[in-house]
């Protein structure tokens, strides 16, 4: 693990929208500045939101990608990526780069499902939704914006600067738009249209699931394809309607291909990231954890841990090797690292000693051209050569103060027992038998919330003696 940065933002995939024009017969193609720029952020993005999540389900997820941006006239022109996140969400960049996170593909429930998320990607691409929504790239305006600020990108993120351009969503007839012309491209590609619809139900399901299992998802909020504008039972309705005139005879799901693709699949947190549990973070193979203050949230990702809190407080969590001066030496790389060459006031400097590590915790004032940007940091020496870090950009004094102070307390090492409970879940495919029941399959589910969980997976109506269903299960040592 090494010192990183985190964007604790993340592009939206689906918004409620409003009037019923239909789509235009688009001229498809893709422009080689948009080539360019979807080639040079593709491994930083990847590495912002979780990381590419390989084998056969990657595979999986770039031939059925293929298949949809042939339906569109874009074939072999677009890159698809299985995300390595838990969060469920898609999204598209200019230069035709979709992703889709594997907390999506857990969600749906056949193969037309998943190929309508991504023909609803493709589609944005063909109608330059990026193009007409802004006259500058996403990444061109985030180096300028970072730029501005301070010179430091890396501060930008934490100081919350950039979050009002990554979360810029298309507009409500830009959505309806996409929605018809991903419901065409299903059609060309030999699905049936319908699919949209029961793709839009699964999502409803996810965030009916997240609003009652409480915990962990509570403190998750919203799914990220519903941050904005939450799904309406008129745009479920919407699709539907757009669909029936075009579905006909040996148009296909295919569930059985999709459920044999996802049996296995990663369910939750990787532990190789850390678990998220709630307010908590802790990290089985690091032996690391901490809580959060009331009313923070945690975003996990490979790089690190972002953290947000009431009245604008932001930042992250992360670690490095321990440097040979010792933890003050850890505290003034990362300053050095994050900052660059802002001019920086270190306040004070306060040796002292949390859950019987040494550790370190600073006050620190950046001159931006936009005015000061207090920072919060704290860094611990967790033994064994590594060393750990929060930087918050929080106020100074009041109630923000007091709860970075809290959260600073709060790191601790894991015993081995701790570590031990920590284990991943997977999804497993499995037949219904005669007998079975929601509420006893359920009892089988991995979860606290097992029966809302198995609902949010399969839908409601899932549990007959022969079906397939997806449950979630511990992994195998």
């Amino acid at each position: 693990m090494r010192m990183f940065s985190a964007a604790a933002v993340a592009l939206s995939l689906f918004t409620m929208g409003c009037g019923d024009e239909p789509a235009p017969d688009y001229e498809p193609g893709i422009s080689e500045q948009d080539h360019q720029i979807g080639r040079e952020q593709h491994p930083r993005l990847l590495a912002e939101f979780g990381g590419e999540y390989r084998g056969d389900e990657q595979a999986y997820v770039h031939q059925l990608g293929e298949k949809m941006a042939a339906a569109a006239g874009l074939s072999g022109q677009c890159t698809f990526t299985l995300v390595n996140s838990d969060v469920v969400n898609a999204f598209a960049v200019p230069g035709c780069f979709i992703y889709v996170t594997r907390g999506m593909m857990a969600i749906v429930t056949s193969e037309a499902e998943l190929a309508s998320v991504l023909g609803h990607e493709v589609g944005h691409i063909v109608a330059r939704h990026s193009e007409r929504q802004q006259s500058r790239s996403l990444w061109s305006m985030l180096g300028i914006i970072a730029v501005s600020l301070t010179g430091s990108e890396r501060l930008t993120n934490l100081a919350g600067a950039a979050v009002q351009l990554f979360t810029l969503r298309y507009s409500r007839g830009q959505e309806y738009e996409a929605d018809e012309l991903g419901i065409r491209y299903l059609r060309d590609a030999g699905y049936d249209p319908i699919a949209a619809a029961e793709m839009l139900s699964a999502l409803g399901r996810q965030d009916a699931f997240l609003s009652a299992s409480g915990g962990r998802d509570a403190a998750r909020g919203m799914p990220e394809w519903a941050s904005s504008h939450p799904l309406t039972d008129k745009r479920v309705e919407r699709a539907g309607e757009l669909a029936q005139p075009l579905r006909t005879a040996g148009l296909k799901e295919n569930e059985a291909t999709y459920l044999n693709a996802v049996d296995g699949l990663l369910y939750g947190d990787d532990p190789r990231q850390g678990f998220v549990l709630g307010r908590r973070f802790a990290h089985p193979v690091m032996r690391i954890g901490f809580e959060a203050p009331p009313d923070f949230t945690l975003t996990n990702s490979p790089r690190a841990i972002a953290l947000s809190g009431p009245d604008g407080v932001r930042g992250e969590f992360g670690g490095a090797p321990l440097p040979s001066g010792g933890i003050e030496a850890y505290a003034q790389a990362l300053l050095s690292e994050t900052l660059g060459n802002t001019p920086t006031q270190i306040v004070s400097k306060q040796p002292t000693t949390i859950a019987g590590l040494p550790a370190m915790i600073l006050a620190v004032r950046v001159s931006a051209r936009e005015g000061v940007v207090p920072l919060s940091v704290a860094a611990y020496d967790a033994g064994q050569g590594n060393a750990y870090h929060f930087i918050m950009a929080a106020p100074a004094a009041g109630g923000s103060a007091a709860a970075v102070e809290q959260l600073f307390r709060s790191f601790h090492l894991l015993d081995a027992q701790e570590a031990a409970r920590l284990r991943p879940r997977r999804i497993h495919i499995v037949t219904v038998m005669p007998g079975d029941t929601a509420d006893s399959v359920a009892r089988r589910v991995a979860d606290n919330h097992g029966r809302a969980l198995l609902d949010a997976l399969n839908g409601p109506d899932a549990i007959r003696p022969g079906n397939r269903v997806k449950i979630v299960v511990l992994a195998a040592d």
